[in-house]
């Protein structure tokens, strides 16, 4: 077996610094972290709100060029030629349909502009059949082919045979008012790259980064991009690509915004899309917009840089400090130690200074310089004295060996415990350590339990113990809590401890209240426990309330006993509590809680030990 290594001790000073610099590098690191979260979250959240607006400005100027088509449409003179007129309003196809036509009309905003005789404007699809009689262009109008996408969905068609215009109509009346024609018109969206451009250019502008373009715009025909200035990685607009299965199901599907960040054919971008409509309402393409993301990454970086650099001034600022102060606060204590080595060496007069900055030491180094003058005048009366002092000269000396030896044991067991929590953290621990840290944990543990309990009491003697009920279970959310917490001093008194609480038992009670009560009642139970002994924690509903019994094995209370269990500071006079350390706080508390919760709290002795027992509110 390896022999495990003891590190060398330390200075105080060098424990102080490193003591503050653990301090100061774990807050420089956390404030680093919530400096990065909050930057990024702050500057992407902007992003985020900046790409809806722009989504709603790109939406406001495709409403517009619809409503410029029909403009046109209705200062124009529907007896004009219409390809004059249709090269004058700059359209992709215009057409006239007089009476006879207008049951034939395939086009829904005509339709309806017959119907309501109110012109009419919006998105509609056009077949393949009825752009023959149109008389589109070729290249507006010819078919599309569908690429194949990363992330979309499973593709139904290779070709995109249909287009997708923006288009008005306007009913031709009579002089009586009625409908007499209808004369409609539009543009293709399918390849209208000025269009999404002019788009781009009034959301964006013309700003590129990275030789990238900071913005971005498309319209889908249904998953399909037929018009962007989205490039592809061999530098061409890349129509005929389709958007997410994610997206499509959202914006398509649902009829949904969508914005999140996406990977856009070759980068990252902050993005929002909205659905299309035709006449009808149903959703037949998407609108998209969307912001290249690094240009927020790089501002993130620059100005995350800019706080890590003050963090990192301010940490270096805060080492300097630290050592100083370490230096300060160790050199009074030295001084103190150096003295202590004088008088063990038999130099009673030696003092030390007793002006330094900190008031605790100052106090300090008076009473040891009052010590050592005491101690000088002493050694110089005892040395004068006769035969007659000797003994009461011996049993000083013994008195004050006595005292500096248990001084020292006390010093030399603290500094001992303090290595050992030190070495623990570098390197294996080893039997004597071990020992000298349990027993600082057990004084700890124990301080800890005495403080809580008199901040409870504090807290019932000022009538602060509020209650906030919520929804328990019983068992679940309390006993195994305790349980739990309280397991390796069970586990070292090898106890059996049982939990037979019906996990659906549930009460309405404080949560933080509940587990005191919990914590005091099993704690009580494994410490006057005999080892080998069991606990055992049951619960059953009475009288509209839920009763739950903390049983352990003892020595049963008797009647007298029980009259001052409960009462504030009272400990039962029995070999078994005087082994135990305790207030005499803990079951006063617990009473007190319980009575606030409505509740009442009582002891019941059995044949081989104690059941408390107290009701609670049922949920």
């Amino acid at each position: 077996m390896r022999n495990s290594r003891i590190m060398p001790p330390i200075s105080l000073k060098a424990r102080i610094a490193i003591s503050f610099l653990l301090v100061i590098f774990v807050l420089s690191g956390a404030t680093a972290l919530l400096g990065y979260y909050v930057i990024k979250n702050d500057i992407f959240a902007r992003a985020e709100r900046k790409v809806l607006n722009d989504l709603k400005v790109a939406r406001m100027v495709y409403a517009q060029e619809i409503e410029r088509i029909g403009l046109g449409l209705k200062l124009v003179s529907p007896d004009e030629d219409v390809e004059h007129l249709k090269a004058k309003l700059n359209l992709h196809y215009l057409k006239r349909a007089d009476r006879a036509d207008l049951t034939s009309l395939c086009s829904e905003l005509a339709q309806a502009a017959v119907a309501t005789g109110q012109a009419v404007g919006g998105t509609r699809i056009i077949a393949r059949g009825e752009l023959e009689t149109l008389g589109v262009g070729r290249e507006a109008v010819a078919p599309l082919k569908i690429m194949p996408t990363p992330m979309a969905r499973a593709a139904e068609k290779e070709v995109l045979d249909d287009v997708m215009a923006k288009e008005y109509a306007v009913p031709v009346l009579g002089r009586d008012g009625t409908v007499e024609g209808v004369l409609y018109g539009g543009r293709i969206i399918n390849r209208d790259y000025t269009f999404v451009d002019r788009i781009r250019e009034m959301v964006y502008g013309r700003d590129l980064y990275n030789a990238k373009p900071v913005g971005t715009v498309t319209i889908f025909q249904d998953d399909v991009r037929i018009s962007t200035n989205v490039l592809d990685e061999a530098g061409k607009r890349a129509i005929g690509t389709r958007v997410s299965a994610q997206v499509y199901e959202k914006v398509v599907e649902q009829g949904r915004v969508w914005h999140d960040r996406a990977f856009v054919v070759t980068d990252w971008y902050k993005t929002a899309y909205e659905p299309i409509r035709n006449i009808n309402g149903d959703v037949i393409g998407v609108l998209y917009v969307g912001m290249l993301e690094q240009p927020f990454n790089d501002i993130t970086a620059r100005i995350l840089w800019s706080f890590l650099k003050i963090v990192g001034g301010v940490t270096v600022l805060g080492v300097v400090l630290s050592l100083f102060l370490a230096g300060s606060i160790s050199r009074p204590l030295t001084e103190v130690v150096q003295g202590t080595e004088c008088l063990a060496s038999g130099d009673w007069g030696y003092q030390v200074n007793t002006n330094t900055p900190i008031r605790e030491t100052n106090s300090l180094a008076e009473a040891f310089n009052a010590m050592a003058v005491g101690l000088k005048e002493r050694e110089e009366s005892l040395r004068i004295s006769n035969e007659k002092l000797v003994a009461s000269n011996k049993s000083y000396i013994d008195l004050i060996g006595f005292v500096a030896h248990e001084l020292k044991g006390i010093l030399a067991s603290a500094v001992m415990n303090a290595y050992a929590v030190r070495d623990g953290y570098l390197g294996m621990i080893n039997f004597k350590q071990r020992k000298a840290l349990d027993s600082v944990t057990r004084n700890l543990d124990y301080l800890d339990a005495t403080v809580k309990k008199f901040l409870n009491l504090g807290r019932v003697e000022r009538g602060e113990l509020s209650i906030h009920k919520t929804d328990l279970s019983l068992k679940k959310d309390v006993f195994d809590v305790s349980i739990n917490s309280l397991a390796a001093i069970s586990i070292r008194k090898k106890l059996r401890v049982q939990n037979d609480i019906d996990p659906e038992l549930r009460v309405q009670a404080d949560s933080d209240l509940l587990q005191i009560v919990a914590n005091n009642l099993v704690g009580n139970a494994i410490k006057y426990s005999p080892d080998t002994g069991e606990i055992r924690v049951t619960a059953a509903p009475v009288n509209g309330k839920i009763e739950v019994d903390v049983y352990n094995d003892s020595t049963p209370i008797s009647d007298e006993q029980r009259a001052r269990l409960f009462q504030k500071f009272s400990r039962l006079d029995s070999p078994e509590t005087k082994k135990v350390k305790g207030t005499g706080l803990g079951l006063y508390i617990t009473k007190q809680i319980i009575e606030r919760h409505g509740g009442s709290i009582r002891v019941e002795p059995r044949a081989h030990g104690n059941s408390f027992i107290f009701q609670i509110e049922r949920n």
